[in-house]
């Protein structure tokens, strides 16, 4: 006698299940691409790793579509000088097909042209928040521990989010020259962005945002004519003054003389490469994720 309870009855949903998975994983690949959360190289190598991974099932189509300034047109054009059929797997490809996108990713790799970024503006516009935000959600891009003579906020770590020093050290590491560009700030504090570190960074291939003041952008621009300069800037004036306050930092005396310091950093803005609204401090990071993509190099590049 036959007893059916101790037999595994297919789950007819399992397969359906399985597929929604699959596209949610390819989604996610395509929209970490996208963000430049994910390099172009790393999700290559992955999907030739695995085959059937996320990476290896998405259509090389897609994933040429991904990357910015890809249009259906210029990857059409792309996977036909690569001889890559449009109904190819990016896991699929053969070895001399991997070959060939290998060699067109050597051109536009962004990581090959590692850039130096001045993100810049108004005091409490929010520089150190956005900054912090592409510290957490995009680990490729370095950033630069700037020196200050002023004390810590709550919440700051030496080391961290500054190099906290004594005037006498500032003073020595100007004689040394040992800053790429230092400023005093409000006049009152002292800021400076060390050289050594920075160049290090650019020498590994990663590109560097520098979070700092006008001062130091116009010295940054005169250091290194390559790097490009983006202004942050507050959705108005009214939204400026109400982050300060609420900031709740400061003296009443700072912050007139902050405010003060704003108007003319506001009146800077067409000395900078772009202006990033921060409206919102995810959207405004992305966004300055996207100018550091393509200020390291055009993904177009190798599509024409």
């Amino acid at each position: 006698m036959s007893s059916t309870g101790d037999r595994s009855l297919p789950d007819p949903g399992a397969a359906g299940r399985a597929a929604v998975e699959a596209r949610r994983g390819r989604a996610a690949v395509k929209r970490a691409l996208a963000a430049g959360q994910r390099g172009p190289r790393d999700v290559a190598e992955r999907a030739w790793q695995e085959p059937e991974g996320p990476e290896g099932r998405l259509r090389v189509s897609e994933y040429l579509g991904s990357l910015r300034g890809m249009g259906p047109a210029r990857v059409t054009s792309l996977m036909a000088k690569l001889s890559i059929a449009q109904s190819k797997r990016l896991g699929g490809l053969g070895g001399l097909q991997r070959e060939r996108v290998r060699g067109w990713l050597d051109d536009v790799d962004p990581s090959r042209r590692p850039r130096l970024i001045v993100l810049a503006g108004p005091t409490a516009v929010g520089k150190g928040t956005v900054a912090q935000y592409v510290r957490e959600h995009f680990p490729q891009i370095r950033q630069s521990v700037s020196a200050t003579t002023r004390s810590p906020r709550p919440g700051e770590i030496d080391g961290v989010h500054y190099a906290f020093v004594s005037d006498a050290d500032f003073d020595r590491m100007v004689d040394e020259r040992e800053f790429l560009e230092w400023a005093t700030v409000h006049n009152r504090s002292r800021y400076g962005t060390p050289r050594s570190s920075v160049q290090a960074a650019l020498d590994e291939g990663s590109s560097v945002l520098l979070e700092i003041d006008l001062q130091g952008a116009r010295q940054v621009r005169e250091s290194f004519p390559d790097a490009v300069l983006l202004f942050l800037a507050p959705p108005s004036w009214d939204e400026l003054v109400r982050r300060l306050v609420g900031r709740g930092t400061e003296t009443e005396d700072e912050r007139t003389r902050r405010l003060e310091t704003a108007k003319v950093e506001l009146a800077s803005q067409p000395e900078f490469d772009a202006t990033v609204v921060n409206t919102d401090i995810a959207e405004a990071a992305r966004e300055v994720v996207e100018h550091i993509l393509v200020a390291e190099g055009d993904m177009t590049s190798g599509a024409s």
